[in-house]
């Protein structure tokens, strides 16, 4: 079975999200340690941080379980099942980890007590890692076989159902949280997908929202870029064509993106 004459997925956007999430996941086990004992205001701050992030993760994930991987399997079964029960298992495993992780940020986040917030820093030192390489062997192995089997009308309604489950308050921080590191080719066409009366404004208030919670969460609008941390970034064109731009070609893409240290962008946060 295939996708027939429809127009295929472009998953470009895919990128935009998992550099997000690398990013604020590596920050965060350090976050959580820099917090003083009892120090219950900043323990809020960095726990809705936390739980913001995790839902964001939760819902990537359940959208890919439930609107890719079983039309993959339908499609190009034998080209695909070894990537997709890899998936599905890391899925699995991460999920479990999340669990874990937010017993040990209820524990913390209104006591700010130092056995919880160790608790839960060790929490974060186990997911960081198998999140990194579950994103890596995604955009490696199975991103571009997305991109041949999967149409935008399916794509969309992933995104749209990912997007239905987080806050509407939240949506322009995540948008910018995106963007900060976003090819801009791919932040154009997500914003000339918004309603036309938010694209005029979205970016700025995007790029506004973001550098404010930086601000609040890193101490700065401009928290340290994953490209600067972790070397080449990939990015995929539709089609499934993979490239890499070196971090200082990816650092001039997101300064185009967000000026500093206001700045602006669009991701599909849902997907």
């Amino acid at each position: 079975m295939t996708a027939g004459d429809e127009p295929l997925a472009d998953v470009r956007d895919m990128y935009l999200v998992h550099t997000l999430l690398r990013r604020e996941f590596t920050l965060m086990p350090a976050l959580v340690r820099s917090v003083a004992d009892g120090d219950t205001g900043r323990s809020e701050v960095i726990g809705a941080h936390i739980e913001l992030l995790d839902t964001v993760l939760h819902h990537h994930h359940r959208g890919e379980d439930e609107h890719i991987w079983v039309r993959l399997l339908e499609r190009a079964p034998a080209e695909v099942a070894p990537i997709v029960h890899l998936m599905e298992e890391q899925h699995r495993g991460i999920e479990g980890l999340n669990t874990k992780l937010n017993e040990a940020l209820a524990t913390w986040r209104g006591t700010g007590d130092p056995e919880a917030r160790a608790a839960l820093a060790e929490v974060l030192d186990r997911l960081v890692p198998r999140l990194t390489e579950h994103l890596a062997v995604e955009e490696a192995q199975a991103l571009p076989i997305m991109a041949k089997h999967i149409t935008g009308a399916e794509w969309g309604r992933m995104v749209a159902e990912g997007g239905s489950a987080i806050a509407p308050e939240h949506l322009p921080l995540l948008f910018g949280m995106s963007m900060y590191e976003g090819d801009p080719d791919v932040v154009s066409t997500a914003i000339l997908h918004m309603p036309p009366e938010v694209q005029p404004t979205i970016g700025e208030l995007a790029a506004q929202a973001f550098a404010a919670h930086s601000q609040r969460v890193h101490g700065t609008p401009t928290p340290p870029r994953i490209g600067e941390a972790s070397g080449a970034v990939h990015r995929a064109s539709p089609g499934g064509a993979t490239t890499v731009a070196e971090p200082s070609d990816q650092r001039r893409r997101s300064d185009r993106n967000l000026p500093q240290p206001d700045g602006a962008h669009g991701c599909v946060v849902g997907s």
